[in-house]
């Protein structure tokens, strides 16, 4: 499985479970860490929560090793290591402090349109 198709998963069970402003850079050209870095937003603790466990469970199903979570019973930020895939699951205003996207702003996006239900 490469890491588009990692990336893919981690979209559509974010998805499933309401995750808001899913963005996806694909930053293999200006950092080492990863290939993608995926960016959402929970509105409560529990939706966090629910997001990262959808996003995990599907990823497993998928026979994805998940290298680390970390912040699973937070209620600012969640951050899952796919290996190749980061995943940032964030409260609104811990997100808006961290701003990734303008941190990460070299990468380009991906278009992930197709993979969220309207």
């Amino acid at each position: 499985m490469n890491s588009q198709d990692i990336l893919e998963i981690a979209v559509r069970a974010a998805d499933s479970k309401r995750a808001e402003d899913i963005v996806a850079l694909d930053v293999h050209e200006v950092s080492l860490l990863a290939d993608y870095f995926v960016i959402m937003q929970g509105s409560s603790k529990r939706q966090l929560g629910a997001i990262a466990e959808a996003i995990a469970e599907k990823e497993e199903a998928a026979d994805v090793k998940i290298e680390r979570i970390e912040g699973k019973n937070s209620d600012k930020w969640v951050l899952m290591d796919l290996g190749d895939v980061v995943v940032n699951i964030f409260a609104p205003q811990v997100r808006a402090y961290y701003n990734l996207e303008k941190l990460w702003a070299n990468a380009a996006k991906v278009d992930v349109s197709d993979w969220i239900k309207a």
